[in-house]
């Protein structure tokens, strides 16, 4: 569905955790149409950050502050006086959740009760998306995609507290949001990648690290199976939703949001699809590391959001892995972020309305 940018020309847009990977991408885009966007985020953990290079920091208006603290949050909800939420704050990383499970359940449990909260007080919110994972769901290793009523209870603290989100946020919309008029639809996307993202312990990243300093790339479980996309993949389908449940409140639901069958690969496959795209000084080799718990198999299942926006993928994994090595080489190269960027986005746009035609 190709979106109607007039409609978030002139919007004011909350982005929680703005100045992540995720966050800083949707921020450009949005203010790219005309929106008025304010985000409330942590300092960038990532050095490099991409949201300071994109030059974000002087087209948002930029809220440094914690989730959990809700009288902060609720500040920006009365002085802001946001239309549409967009909550992406979270602690993101399965293995980080192992060491430090409290904090975690403190910022994606606590803060999404917070979020929903200041949502349910507020005069001005009509459509709300908060974005969970797809490890929601009670992973039994199947060899087909998870549907939204399967059942959710993440393993790790971190798939679990991503669970809880989705719980709460489902008990908020029955008990309050719903009779308030206020669409609220939660996205489980799968794993995503692209230019600008620094996080540590994600494999493009790693892969990048291993190209600066020139040495193999070490990879973990190569054959783990994930429905690894192109970042702006699942940004394209929370602007959908979060459009058309303003308009439509009844279309707002959960959904899932990932690549086709065919895209789905192994690790292993999608490092290697890296090294050919980046060239002949790039080679990977496995190395079994300990490590805690993490599912080896994990699909989606699509059906919903395509059949109800009629959403698709609009770049295949080698596509989408040859525009994060391109963006990738711009940055060392110390071309301009932004530019590589533009050229991006206006590329999957065309593509996209393309797709529709």
């Amino acid at each position: 569905m190709t979106i109607d940018i007039k409609f978030f020309q002139g919007k004011r847009v909350l982005i929680t955790g703005h100045t992540g990977f995720k966050g800083s991408w949707l921020s450009k885009i949005l203010c790219d149409m005309g929106a008025e966007v304010v985000g409330y985020s942590l300092e960038p953990l990532a050095h490099p950050s991409l949201f300071e290079l994109a030059g974000l920091k002087h087209r948002v208006h930029s809220v440094i502050g914690d989730i959990r603290d809700f009288n902060h949050l609720k500040k920006i909800f009365v002085n802001e006086n946001p239309e549409i939420v967009f909550h992406l704050a979270a602690q993101p990383i399965v293995r980080e959740s192992y060491k430090n499970p409290k904090g975690t359940y403190e910022i994606n449990v606590q803060g999404t009760v917070n979020l929903l909260e200041c949502v349910r007080q507020s005069k001005s919110v009509k459509s709300v998306v908060n974005i969970t994972t797809d490890k929601v769901y009670d992973n039994q290793e199947w060899e087909w995609g998870y549907r939204e009523d399967d059942r959710l209870d993440g393993f790790d603290p971190y798939s679990n507290s991503k669970s809880c989100s989705e719980l709460i946020t489902h008990s908020y919309n029955r008990s309050f949001l719903k009779e308030k008029g206020i669409a609220v639809s939660t996205m489980r996307a799968g794993n995503v990648i692209g230019g600008g993202d620094f996080s540590k312990d994600r494999i493009i990243p790693d892969c990048v690290k291993a190209m600066q300093r020139k040495e193999k790339i070490i990879v973990r479980n190569p054959y783990s199976v994930r429905p690894y996309q192109h970042v702006l993949e699942p940004l394209h389908a929370y602007l959908v939703v979060a459009w058309q449940q303003a308009i439509h409140p009844e279309y707002a639901g959960c959904f899932n949001v990932g690549p086709e069958e065919k895209d789905c690969i192994t690790t292993g496959e999608l490092v290697q699809l890296f090294c050919e795209k980046w060239g002949p000084d790039a080679s990977w080799e496995t190395q079994s590391l300990e490590g805690p718990h993490e599912a080896s198999f994990l699909k989606l299942d699509c059906s919903r959001i395509k059949s109800r926006f009629h959403w698709k993928p609009v770049w295949n994994i080698e596509k989408a892995v040859g525009k994060t090595v391109e963006w990738t080489k711009a940055y060392m190269r110390k071309e301009s972020v932004c530019d590589c960027m533009d050229r991006q986005l206006q590329e999957f746009w065309k593509e996209s309305s393309i797709r529709d035609s």
